[in-house]
């Protein structure tokens, strides 16, 4: 095997690793809202979502084409030199992906991508390497642009859904109107996550494609090749799978308190909102959509209670994402660009996977999972009470409980109403025979 082919395969692989990492940090865009109203049960919504990632990634590439040509300006590098910075750009997307999840903090996936790569093209390039704006090409238009208007746009609408939404339905028996609602919420759920994988699985065929560029294995004109597009809707829908609970709880739980009919006029915004953009190739944030959605969905009812704190922590983290992520593709150049050949790149793989893993083990010990998910907000992304190893005993939480918790009920079947569970003065019903399909849910789904 040459040398060139070894890099193109670990540039593929690492591609592959940050479509799953997209995956699970992302899941809490889709499924969050669902999962916090007891819509669909923890483990069922990261399956369905999964399922349905992976549909969305067959049904266009317009997104890709984006990705191609759109950043780097393809007539000033070729070869090695592009594998190199598509391998740095990837390796930024990856760790920036990884620390915002341990925080459980909805950064944009996306954002962390274009960002590693901008810094590992201006590290090797200059500032010139980068297609800033070309018309309607470059990170202005494709980028910067999206990322300012989709959240407004995205809190509007949903704000105005809401509104409509209790003003409709004003007198009428609330039971039935949630029970209506969650019903609902599992049509827009599917929405969301079909236009998800519409949307970001085709940005790593995008980067795989431009490897492929580099290599010489294809031209910019060719086709995407069927074994991309089925291997990156694979990874992002086992991602999916696997489920970011700890960013689900802080969508779910954090922003705002969300009833059913929030839930589905954020989801359902989300989903049209997503699903235009992947139409003309617009690689809009699906994390900035959503939680603008669910913003302007607790704008939207009345007497709903919206956590600034949160928001200002998710909005720093946004506005951070490009420039970060761009600082690690632009090192991790650097490292590759100053050891040389196969041995940097090398070198650069290993770190990645040494960080990962101690990230992974870090997140452990407050983990987040489908029997913890929707406990009551207090302040962090892990429930710092239910969440230490076993042996041990939990971290003391500084935050200070917004309410007070009550005994968690058994989680409500599709469609259910939600009971006690994670409302802060709902009673807490006394033991029952419910029999609901979330029965068989275990502890041992702590997976992040």
């Amino acid at each position: 095997m040459s040398a060139e082919l070894l890099v193109l395969l670990i540039v593929v692989c690492t591609a592959l690793a940050f479509d799953f990492t997209n995956g699970f940090h992302d899941t809490a865009n889709a499924m969050a809202t669902s999962i916090a109203t007891g819509a669909l049960p923890p483990r069922r919504a990261v399956l369905l979502s999964g399922a349905l990632n992976l549909i969305g990634a067959f049904l266009s590439v317009a997104v890709a084409a984006t990705v191609t040509d759109g950043i780097v300006r393809l007539d000033e590098v070729s070869g090695r030199a592009l594998l190199d910075i598509v391998f740095a750009g990837l390796v930024g997307g990856i760790l920036w992906n990884l620390f915002t999840w341990l925080l459980g903090l909805p950064s944009s996936s996306s954002h962390a991508l274009f960002g590693g790569l901008i810094g590992a093209t201006v590290a090797a390039l200059g500032w010139n390497g980068v297609v800033w704006a070309a018309g309607d090409k470059g990170v202005l238009f494709k980028i910067i642009i999206p990322a300012l208007l989709a959240p407004v746009v995205a809190a509007l609408v949903a704000c105005l859904a809401s509104w409509l939404v209790y003003r409709i339905t004003r007198g009428s028996n609330a039971n039935t109107v949630e029970r209506g609602f969650r019903w609902g919420q599992i049509g827009s759920a599917s929405l969301v996550s079909l236009a998800h994988g519409t949307n970001d699985a085709q940005k790593t065929m995008g980067i795989i494609f431009l490897a492929l560029i580099a290599h010489g294995s294809a031209t910019a004109g060719d086709p995407l090749p069927l074994w991309v597009i089925t291997s990156c809707a694979i990874a992002i829908a086992a991602g999916t799978c696997l489920g970011g609970w700890r960013i689900i709880r802080t969508l779910g739980k954090g922003l705002v308190d969300i009833a059913p009919p929030q839930g589905f006029a954020a989801e359902a915004t989300s989903g049209a909102i997503i699903l235009t953009s992947a139409h003309f190739g617009l690689p809009l944030s699906t994390t900035q959509t959503v939680t603008g959605s669910i913003l302007g969905s607790g704008l939207g009812r009345p007497g709903a209670e919206v956590r600034w704190t949160v928001l200002g922590r998710m909005v720093v983290a946004w506005v951070l994402t490009l420039p970060m992520a761009g600082i690690v593709g632009a090192v991790c150049w650097a490292i590759l660009h100053g050891i040389g050949d196969t041995a940097g790149t090398l070198v650069v793989f290993g770190l990645l996977i040494a960080t990962a893993a101690y990230i992974w083990l870090r997140s452990r010990r407050t983990a987040v999972g489908s029997h913890n998910v929707n406990d009551e907000w207090q302040g962090t992304a892990a429930p710092p009470d239910t969440t230490a190893p076993h042996g041990t005993s939990a971290p003391q939480s500084t935050a200070t409980p917004r309410h007070t918790t009550t005994p968690q009920a058994p989680r409500p079947g599709i469609g259910e109403r939600a009971g006690a569970a994670g409302r802060p003065n709902a009673a807490t019903p006394g033991p029952t025979a419910e029999s609901g399909p979330a029965q068989s849910e275990t502890t041992a789904n702590r997976t992040g």
